[in-house]
């Protein structure tokens, strides 16, 4: 519970921070000061997105520079009296940002610009998948889940091909014996990501108040429905869909603070 407070106070602060800063006028060094320290706080949180973007070797310097420009824009443009929070105001920005270059800078050979926007949900909604259901999903899956047709799953698939290029026929040495690319690529194994996710989540989950457990207890393992959970904890189904929206961001923003710190 106390990582949880803690993570309140800390987006309670930033809120403070910005409404400080909003009152000063445009170029005050106070002002200034305190832009610099939203931003350098949310860094880290700028990066961990962009991580989930940056799948090709070396990418990375490039998506963390376009992360940290979507955040300053969130820093100039956020209005703290909007009734948002800045953590998912920043979010849609940095995403925002790194779609688009995503899309403009990042394909090795020109492919429809709604097939990179269909590549970039599947790979979303691949691992989305492999989180929930522990392994690889398959084609129809991945069709449900993003909401479009099998052969545009398979066109997508074909498509991220055109990411990055490299001959596998190519040697990865100078010997006249050396092994070619193509022989030495593996597979990712998304155990070991999974692994690590589950118990960043069994943590959070159990720092949550018992009434909260047992609602995620009585609708994700037991598949209740949310009127049924009412009727079990003398709620009404209004009540219960609040309770689980509210947990849900409690979660979701917990993970995003931890895994990217």
């Amino acid at each position: 519970m106390a990582c949880v407070e803690q993570r309140a106070r800390q987006r309670a602060q930033t809120m403070r921070v910005l409404r400080r800063m909003v009152q000063l006028p445009e170029g005050a060094a106070e002002r200034e000061r305190l832009r610099t320290e939203v931003v350098e706080d949310h860094m880290p949180y700028a990066r961990h997105i962009a991580r989930r973007y940056s799948r090709r070797e070396g990418a990375e310097d490039d998506f963390d520079q376009v992360a940290y420009l979507g955040l300053v824009k969130a820093v100039d443009n956020f209005d703290p009296d909007h009734g948002t929070g800045f953590l998912g105001y920043a979010t849609a920005m940095i995403v925002g940002e790194i779609k688009r270059y995503f899309r403009d800078a990042t394909w090795s050979v020109h492919v429809p610009r709604h097939m990179q926007e269909l590549t970039a949900a599947l790979h979303h909604g691949r691992d989305d998948l492999i989180a929930a259901l522990g392994r690889e999903p398959t084609v129809p899956e991945l069709a449900e889940r993003i909401g479009v047709e099998q052969d545009e799953v398979v066109e997508a698939l074909d498509a991220a091909g055109a990411y990055t290029t490299s001959s596998l026929d190519r040697p990865v040495g100078t010997e006249q014996d050396s092994a070619c690319l193509g022989e030495l690529i593996g597979g990712d194994d998304p155990g070991f990501a999974l692994t690590e996710d589950r118990e960043v989540l069994r943590g959070l989950v159990a720092e949550l108040p018992p009434r909260d457990k047992r609602i995620l207890l009585l609708r994700f393992f037991r598949g209740m429905t949310q009127a049924e959970i009412g009727a079990e904890l003398d709620l009404s189904q209004m009540q219960v869909s609040r309770l689980l929206a509210k947990i849900i961001d409690q979660l979701r923003d917990g993970f995003a603070l931890t895994t990217a710190a």
